[in-house]
């Protein structure tokens, strides 16, 4: 018996996957689809807050792949909450929190995400339950199932040529 007041869309994730974050003009970013951590985080450089028209928004840094510094992608949110969050380790930090649409596959849905500072993490996002609560479900063994690695140079043309690892 299911707690979610969600309909399941009966989607089936491995426990790594690349999604996009349409809105915020990421085509592509590893993320790490975690059972275990209750809100989804993602990596930011630097986070500045502003008002505009009388509402709350937050300016962004995220280098969305591993080990390149070099490619930045700055993005603007309205700002949803600041929220007290305890990472793995059990510290707790003050993150902003936005919503903002995730497509994994064919799949699109809203989703709450912490900004954080995860540069010396092996995933620059994680999927937590709260955002995968009724939507999807998890197979461990299986990486990539859904989210397919893109062609890097052709989603981020700004790369440079010799160095696309991630």
């Amino acid at each position: 018996m299911s707690h979610s007041t969600r309909e399941n869309t009966g989607l089936v994730v491995g426990w790594r996957e690349w999604l996009s974050l349409p809105k915020l003009q990421i085509p592509a970013i590893k993320t790490k689809v975690d059972t275990g951590a209750r809100t989804s985080a993602m990596h930011t450089f630097f986070a500045e807050r502003y008002i505009r028209k009388g509402k709350s928004y937050v300016r962004f840094g995220v280098h969305p792949l591993q080990r390149r510094r070099d490619l930045a992608v700055t993005c603007t949110a309205e700002l949803l909450d600041q929220r007290v969050v305890s990472d793995s380790g059990g510290h707790r930090e003050r993150r902003w929190v936005i919503e903002t649409p995730i497509r994994l596959g064919d799949t699109e849905w809203p989703a709450e995400i912490t900004l954080t500072d995860r540069d010396s993490m092996l995933f620059r996002m994680l999927l937590g339950r709260t955002a995968m609560a009724g939507r999807i479900n998890v197979d461990p063994a299986v990486s990539y199932r859904v989210g397919k690695r893109p062609n890097l140079r052709k989603v981020y043309p700004e790369l440079i040529p010799d160095n696309t690892q991630s």
